[in-house]
């Protein structure tokens, strides 16, 4: 579960490393597929994005993991996401790591640019 003032790895290209959540939308912890409002903390140079940015973010991977309707529970090593623009698109043109197929319903274009999808 993400909730305010966790630090997440980034999955994507974008330029960000680091970020940490300020704000979940809807709720008090964020889950897989959920939008949060994050700023940067560590960036690389000459990326899109650097220290200090705010942006919109979507939880692809949690440590915390996620229940399915078979009793299956997949859960990952860390927490990460993938940085959006305004309009909720990708900022970046790839993404590293595997993803969750409960992203489908909003975020096609993240499943298409992941290498797996579980």
């Amino acid at each position: 579960m993400i909730q305010m003032q966790t630090m997440l790895d980034v999955a994507d290209n974008s330029g960000a490393r680091k970020v940490m959540c300020i704000k979940v939308k809807k709720g008090r912890y964020a889950r897989i597929g959920d939008v949060i409002k994050v700023t940067v903390k560590e960036a690389i140079p000459r990326g899109k994005v650097k220290k200090g940015d705010v942006l919109n973010a979507v939880v692809v991977r949690t440590a915390a993991g996620i229940r399915r309707q078979d009793g299956s529970v997949i859960r990952f090593d860390n927490n990460a996401v993938v940085l959006l623009n305004n309009q909720l698109q990708p900022l970046s043109t790839r993404i590293f790591g595997p993803v969750t197929r409960e992203l489908r319903a909003l975020f096609m274009k993240i499943i298409s640019l992941a290498p797996e999808v579980l």
